[in-house]
């Protein structure tokens, strides 16, 4: 095999039938060759140089040229030269130039050609490799069709064409099995480009497979008449959608269903029967929970919106069946509708309603020293703490029939008092729990939620970063806290974890 500008048809032959085979660009297997033989030229002449190799696309001939750049200072004797060797062939030289010496053509011995041939292997598979990661990288979030492979510890690797992907165990719906050879139908969850090529991998459990599914179904969701507003799943047993239509004369949830429930029957049946209730999407919080509650009947429903906390009062017989076996049909709710849900009867919310009462009459009564009279205007008035009438503007307190200013300033400089005291108290607690320095600098962390860590044996910010979202809330209280904050402070106080692993 030589080097030279003479013709080589066969080579543009190869090229077109392996990128045919390896469905790759023509122009991929030509720069693999080219670097193969660059390769293998500096087998012959030296690794040190800097040649490179380009083939003629038209006629396949082939040429071969070294490379030197021109520099100021020669570092690399191999690689560059100075202005002034430069200026002795070619006097209009300038400081970045890049002089080509052509090389003459050459006979490759049997280790030069299988040097070129390996590198020429290898950079056709790292086409064929990019090829296939920018076209599957395309499906992020698309449902794909591909047959079972071969399965793994559980895991089923797929085959979707050229490309393989991985469904692992964990991916999958409960309790289903593939065999080798069954088609199956999965969302492509993530597509990564590795070293040994890019990995795909699927889900069938993934709330946004279903919403694909729907998709699929639904030419309205497909259209954008009709949007999925979210998705909440117990893989294999229950799911819940909210759906809403951006037509008005259009019945989104009737349209999901399709006529006589044909269209969500054939996503129950691709989901191995998982029931699916579609659930008419509010702007309204209320009337959202509501929907997402049917058939149950709510009687009474109150939104606390600052702690993202909703109560729902239902009939006796039905609380039960809101809650669901196990609690699941109340977990969905709280998931598609992103509040907090508290369900209770009408005998318990009496309850709740008249311990939260007096809890508030006992506070204020102590706090702010006066009459249980004076407590019940109060909390009448719709005050729930004792920072409520510290910080709120007189003028609210004197629009209280029977309330002057001379009232209202007394009342205020109570509950300041209180607050201060308070404080102080609990800094002194805080002091005697001996707490780390770092956890009572964390932000977001009263000193009363600090007492009540301390208390219970939470000492230090890593102490603090070990808990889970829901014990936080329960050591410092419901009302103290939503969920989601919690969560997220507790996230933020792992954030030192993650920057001493990188280092």
């Amino acid at each position: 095999m030589q080097t030279s500008t003479l013709p080589r048809p066969e080579l543009i032959q190869m090229a077109d039938i392996v990128a045919r085979e390896r469905g790759i660009e023509k122009e991929a297997v030509l720069k693999a060759m080219e670097d193969g033989i660059s390769k293998a030229g500096r087998s012959k002449y030296g690794p040190e140089y800097d040649i490179r190799t380009t083939i003629n696309p038209s006629d396949g001939s082939i040429h071969m040229a070294r490379y030197v750049t021109v520099v100021e200072e020669v570092m690399d004797e191999f690689t560059e030269i100075s202005l002034a060797e430069a200026r002795k062939t070619n006097k209009f030289a300038k400081i970045g130039d890049e002089i080509i010496d052509n090389l003459p053509p050459m006979d490759f011995g049997r280790i030069a050609a299988q040097t070129a041939k390996q590198v020429i292997s290898q950079k056709v598979r790292e086409a064929e490799r990019s090829q296939q990661f920018e076209e599957m990288k395309d499906k992020k979030g698309e449902i794909v069709h591909g047959i079972v492979k071969r399965i793994e510890a559980g895991n089923v690797i797929v085959e979707l064409g050229r490309a393989e992907a991985l469904l692992r165990r964990d991916e999958m719906i409960p309790r289903e099995m593939f065999r080798v050879g069954d088609r199956i139908r999965a969302l492509v969850l993530d597509v990564r480009n590795e070293v040994r090529g890019p990995q795909v991998f699927l889900t069938r459990s993934h709330p946004d497979f279903l919403a694909a599914l729907f998709k699929a179904e639904v030419p309205e969701i497909y259209d954008g008449i009709i949007e999925i507003k979210g998705v909440a799943r117990d893989p294999g047993s229950r799911a819940k959608i909210a759906v809403y239509s951006n037509d008005s004369t259009l019945d989104a949830r009737g349209a999901c269903i399709g006529m006589r429930g044909i269209r969500v029957q054939a996503v129950v049946n691709e989901l191995q029967g998982e029931k699916i209730d579609v659930v008419s999407w509010s702007a309204d919080p209320a009337t959202f929970i509501i929907n997402a509650l049917a058939p149950n009947e709510v009687l009474k429903i109150v939104i606390d919106e600052e702690a993202k906390n909703v109560e729902v009062v239902l009939n006796e017989e039905q609380l039960s069946l809101a809650i669901g076996r196990r609690g699941q049909n109340i977990r969905l709710v709280s998931q598609l509708t992103g509040w907090h849900i508290d369900m209770m009867t009408e005998a318990q919310e009496s309850e709740h309603r008249q311990a939260e009462t007096q809890g508030r009459l006992d506070l204020f009564t102590k706090a702010l020293d006066i009459d249980d009279m004076m407590a019940h205007l109060l909390i009448q008035e719709g005050f729930a703490s004792v920072e409520d009438i510290a910080y709120i503007a007189l003028d609210e307190l004197t629009s209280i029939e029977g309330f002057d200013i001379d009232l209202a300033t007394e009342l205020q400089n109570r509950a300041k008092a209180y607050l201060v005291a308070k404080e102080a108290e609990h800094a002194a607690k805080i002091k005697e729990l001996k707490l780390a320095k770092d956890l009572v600098e964390f932000e977001g962390l009263s000193h009363e939620m600090l007492v009540k860590l301390g208390e219970a044996g939470i000492k230090t910010l890593d102490d603090f970063a070990d808990l889970a979202g829901d014990e936080f809330q329960e050591i410092v209280g419901a009302d103290a806290i939503d969920l989601d904050k919690a969560n997220a402070m507790i996230m933020k106080a792992r954030e030192h974890w993650f920057e001493a692993e990188k280092k």
